[in-house]
């Protein structure tokens, strides 16, 4: 079949994006979805930092490549092997497929699942196999789910299903942005009702984990940005302390404020700085996490006598250290009881021509989440 798709053709691409237009709408052909594949109506997807960190080079990925990985749709056709799932059906995509037969999916963490990291890597579905095709020419998969189109196949194990109602537009956002954000507060952090929480870095996922600090009960959530405005919202959604990442005094300020340091630092901003002040504010005996994906040759540096002398704990979270159909219903579930205000994150959405434009935006720090709306 024929559909449209915002098309990466080289990267990177230089500023301002509305000028330069590195995503090209393009008439693709989509080849029918494999045994253990989806054909999904996409209804929105939204924009994240993981597509401009592509666009601008800080993530290499072969190209040609359809990108958008955070999405939400309607299940049009399935694959002769998919028995749990059936056309109308409404479904959240997860940017990591996991196989359920590997060593970490076995251990039950499916975001590090070994053949969907090298799926992603190559640019193609679980299965190795790419759908999209241009002038005969394939075009890559951007995560295993290439939702900025009016239509994706993907492997079944990239979706899961959303019972009820609820919206697409808001739907698409569990897919990414409280996943990881949710899941590094909830599931890496473990944060238990009555600790203390920084979160370093405003956008749609430190945002999210700050909404997760919140439903998790924690007593003191600080939030951290280089924007007022990014700022003032994290107060709205319930952060007791906030603080300008430029103040040049800001770490010394919150181990005051917080008693000598949190239980539990999220860094969410990409930011190697980021990540040594998250480190800093760290109690004795607290541990610091990481949910932004810095640049591949970004390396930080800390005082290693600490984490011996101090118990320090340092960890890593990728897609929230989630399991997608365990945590994307139960997240959605917490936002319907009004636990989760995930609809506070929506900047405003807009349509598939105005893409290269809306990064812009969100190059730019003014929106936390836009969503293309379909």
């Amino acid at each position: 079949m024929k559909t449209r798709a915002a098309v990466l053709r080289h990267a990177p691409v230089e500023r301002p994006y509305a000028r330069s237009r590195p995503l090209s709408i393009e008439i693709v052909d989509l080849d029918p979805p494999g045994p253990d594949e989806l054909l999904v109506r996409i209804g929105a997807a939204g924009l994240c930092h993981s597509d401009l960190s592509v666009i601008n080079g800080d993530r290499p990925r072969p190209v040609p490549m359809a990108l958008g990985h955070e999405a939400a749709g309607t299940v049009e056709a399935v694959g002769s092997a998919v028995r749990d799932l059936k056309p109308g059906d409404r479904v959240v995509m997860s940017f990591m497929p996991s196989c359920g037969h590997c060593l970490p999916c076995a251990e039950g963490r499916p975001a590090l699942c070994i053949p969907g990291a090298e799926a992603n890597g190559k640019g193609t579905l679980l299965s190795g196999a790419r759908r999209i095709h241009c002038d005969a020419v394939p075009v890559h998969h951007h995560l295993g789910v290439s939702g900025f189109a009016d239509y994706a196949v993907v492997s079944r194990h990239s979706a899961v299903k959303v019972e009820g109602d609820l919206p697409l537009v808001e739907a698409a956002l569990f897919g990414c942005a409280v996943l990881t954000g949710v899941g590094a507060i909830v599931n890496t952090c473990r944060v238990q009702a009555g600790q203390s929480v920084v979160v370093v870095g405003l956008g749609g996922v430190g945002l999210a984990a700050v909404l997760g600090a919140v439903a998790s009960g924690a007593e003191r959530v600080v939030a951290i940005d280089l924007s007022e405005d990014k700022l003032a919202l994290a107060r709205s959604l319930g952060a007791t302390d906030t603080f300008v990442a430029t103040d040049p005094d800001v770490g010394d300020a919150i181990r005051e404020a917080t008693g000598g340091g949190v239980d539990h630092a999220l860094e969410a901003a990409g930011s190697v700085k980021a990540f040594e002040l998250a480190y800093r504010v760290t109690r004795r005996g607290g541990a610091t996490a990481s949910a932004g994906l810095a640049h591949p040759s970004s390396q930080f540096a800390i005082p290693a006598v600490s984490l011996v002398a101090e118990e320090r704990t340092l960890r890593g979270s990728y897609m929230g250290s989630c399991v997608p159909s365990r945590d994307i219903p139960r997240f959605i579930g917490l936002y319907r009881r009004g636990k989760l205000p995930v609809d506070r994150l929506l900047s405003g959405t807009g349509p598939l021509e105005e893409i290269n434009a809306a990064f812009d935006l969100l190059d730019q720090g003014k929106v936390i989440r836009h969503v293309i709306t379909f």
